[in-house]
Formats: structure tokens, sequence, C-alpha cells
């Protein structure tokens, strides 16, 4: 594989480089730009969202576009919980603001894999949503 397909920093990481892995995954999602959130997966990286199965970077495209045609004011913070060689456990919440007006908080939880080149294989992510009210946001 070439530099071009490298997302450093690659495994195995370090507390360092795994911080630094996780505020560059959440980077890249508060941009809310699908081709640039999917160039951190491999060509056939598998997801499970929710009760979702994703499949490669066009289903991650797909799924993220819409995605965030839904949730509006989208704004998203990642923790790490742990990492061991290749794999990372993370945190996360969001907010954003639905089609009817309605705010929401989503918390979860992702197990990461990523192959030699720092291109995550596998994300799978169990997430629950919880309406608040728009003075109870946090991320903002």
């Amino acid at each position: 594989m070439n530099t071009e397909e490298q997302r450093h920093p690659l495994p195995p990481f370090t507390l360092e480089t795994a911080l630094q892995k996780v505020q560059l995954a959440e980077d890249a999602w508060n941009s809310k730009d699908p081709a640039r959130v999917s160039k951190a997966y491999t060509v056939d990286s598998q997801w499970r969202n929710r009760t979702q199965f994703i499949n490669g970077r066009n289903e991650i495209i797909a799924f993220l576009t819409e995605k965030w045609q839904k949730e509006r004011h989208y704004k998203l913070k990642k923790e790490l919980w742990g990492f061991r060689e290749n794999r990372m456990a993370v945190l996360f919440k969001y907010e954003y603001q639905d089609e009817n007006g309605q705010w929401w908080r989503a918390y979860g939880n992702e197990n990461w894999e990523f192959d030699t080149n720092g291109l995550m294989t596998k994300r799978f992510a169990s997430i629950n949503d919880l309406a608040i009210e728009e003075h109870e946001r946090e991320l903002k």
C-alpha cells in the first residue's frame, strides 16, 4: 500500500497516538463531511451502527449523508476508554436537533480495529438516545 493510503498515527498505538487517533476521528465527524470521514476507513470496512450493518466506503458515505441531512446542529465528543495494539474502545456523546425541532443526546461506545496502515477495518457502535430540551445541551 502506498503512503497515500496510510492514516497516521499507525498501530501499535501508545497512549499519545491513541489519543491523537480519537481526536482526529472527532474532528472528522464534526466536519459533517461524509467523504472526509470515509477516508479513515478501509474500502471494505465493516460497521455495526445500532442495528444497521454498513460495509465499505460507499455505504459509509451514503449512511453519513443521510444521517447528517436528518441530524441538524450535530456536535460530537469522543473519549478514549482503552486501547491495545491495533484496537480501541471509545466513549462518545453527540447532540443534534431532528427535523421536528426536538433536541437529542446520543450516548454510546465504539470498538475500533485498525489495519497496519492506520485505516479502520471495523467499527461496532452501540448507541442510546435521550430527548433533551435545548437548554440542557452540553455540546455547542
